[in-house]
């Protein structure tokens, strides 16, 4: 990663659930970059406790400030660089829409201090035209799955598709569905949760349940159990931040491997778990030019895979 004339600086604290980690696990979990991204700024000496340089493969402690140099000018061609090396499968398209499968390490669009790939910059650079519709950085982006989410996403095309996709969200006609694998097993076996969702009032990084936090509603089932986790299937009627990791994780069922949230460390390395098993499995909307219903289902990539062959054990 190379210097930059301008950069911004930022703190973060080590939680009690990272103590003792190594520090480019953490750092990708507090950024929300992948661990080689945060590898590289610990390489780079962007990273440091009390002015000393941090190692990625130091031990690092609950309590722990640090504090980041994360270069600002470049970002955006950096992340555009990195998206050029990505290419995305494509579960379905027309001249107005492409549903694409996200893999998990590429944001939706550019953020401040993010360089990784993302999926606007990586469609660009396959050739494909975006709806220049919405903030520069959002062109196109009809709803967001987080950097460590995978699965079924829609982009807009056109600017005609972009309207009627927008409006379809807001007006919770598209179908979300999700696969997660949570600890334990949820009590009852299917259910809603129906509990508002709000920023975290200690960190501004993470969310939670809050008395006076927007309306969140989750639908679920389970639909295997193996004792100490469940596959569920999760339906959402509200689209907030964090809401399918926030809900279960007050429920005192984390998504297995998000550590963010609660999960047990010791059973995510034992999955070979580096983020929450959360995948959009199925996608499923009105097609706002033709009024085709479009559904496209994507299948679950290797690190869920062996997660799931772990849980279920031998043959």
């Amino acid at each position: 990663m190379s210097e930059t004339n301008a950069e911004q600086l930022r703190t973060v604290v080590i939680p009690e659930h990272s103590d003792g980690q190594r520090a480019d696990a953490v750092l990708a979990e507090l950024l929300g970059v992948s661990r080689s991204q945060a590898a590289a700024l610990l390489s780079a000496g962007r990273v440091t406790v009390d002015a000393a340089t941090l190692a990625k493969s130091t031990r690092v402690e609950a309590g722990t400030v640090l504090t980041v140099r994360e270069p600002e000018v470049s970002a955006q061609s950096a992340a555009a660089a990195a998206s050029a090396g990505v290419r995305l499968d494509v579960l379905w398209e027309d001249e107005d829409i492409v549903v694409v499968d996200k893999p998990v390490g590429v944001a939706a669009h550019g953020s401040p201090g993010w360089v990784g790939p993302t999926v606007i910059d990586s469609l660009r650079a396959s050739g494909y035209r975006i709806s220049t519709s919405g903030a520069p950085e959002r062109a196109g982006i009809v709803h967001r799955l987080d950097v460590g989410t995978s699965g079924a996403m829609a982009v807009a095309k056109t600017e005609r598709a972009y309207t009627g996709l927008k409006q379809a969200f807001k007006d919770r006609t598209v179908n979300k569905v999700y696969h997660t694998v949570v600890q334990g097993l949820p009590d009852p076996l299917h259910g809603t949760i129906d509990a508002p969702i709000g920023r975290h009032p200690g960190h501004d990084w993470r969310f939670a349940v809050l008395e006076d936090g927007r309306p969140s509603i989750t639908d679920y089932e389970v639909l295997e159990a193996f004792g100490r986790a469940s596959l569920v299937e999760v339906h959402l009627r509200t689209g907030r931040t964090h809401q399918i990791r926030v809900h279960f994780s007050a429920l005192h069922h984390p998504c297995a491997g998000d550590l963010t949230y609660g999960a047990d460390p010791r059973l995510a390395a034992e999955l070979g778990l580096t983020r929450q098993w959360l995948h959009a499995r199925t996608l499923g909307f009105t097609h706002p030019v033709t009024g085709d219903w479009i559904e496209v289902t994507s299948e679950y990539p290797s690190d869920l895979d062996y997660a799931l062959e772990v849980l279920r054990g031998p043959a």
